[in-house]
């Protein structure tokens, strides 16, 4: 005897619930949006969430934790900058100043610039992701 419906899914069954608790101003906001779309509640959710969703997860730690890390080398890096601009004046007035000072002072102007660099990069990667 054969059953007469929609025949069994073979994959793509959903099995699996998550149950979300919203305040009346949340769940009034999906119910606007479910009429605007004419789209089912859970449709909606699973949309908004899985296809929309994953542009606005941030794991904020991680990237505080690179800004401060980034900030401490930018800080250790300048403070580099000015000891070795301070000590090359004193030189080059005593007219002592010599290559391998100057050479230390552009190497750690280079890593100064690289982590500030960097640093830009982040802040304009967390805007972007915070104002998207």
């Amino acid at each position: 005897m054969r059953y007469k419906g929609r025949p069994p899914l073979v994959s793509g069954k959903r099995v699996k619930k998550i149950d979300v608790r919203f305040t009346h101003e949340e769940f009034e906001l999906i119910l606007q949006m479910e009429q605007s779309s004419g789209m089912k509640k859970a449709d909606l959710i699973r949309r908004k969430l899985l296809r929309e969703g994953e542009r606005l997860l941030v794991d904020s730690k991680a990237v505080m934790n690179s800004i401060d890390g980034i900030g401490l080398e930018l800080s250790k890096a300048g403070n580099n900058v000015n000891q070795l601009a301070r000590y090359a004046n004193i030189l080059n007035k005593d007219g002592l100043l010599s290559a391998v000072v100057v050479d230390r002072f552009l190497l750690e102007l280079r890593k100064y610039n690289k982590i500030k660099m960097e640093l830009e990069r982040l802040m304009r990667k967390l805007i972007r992701l915070l104002s998207s």
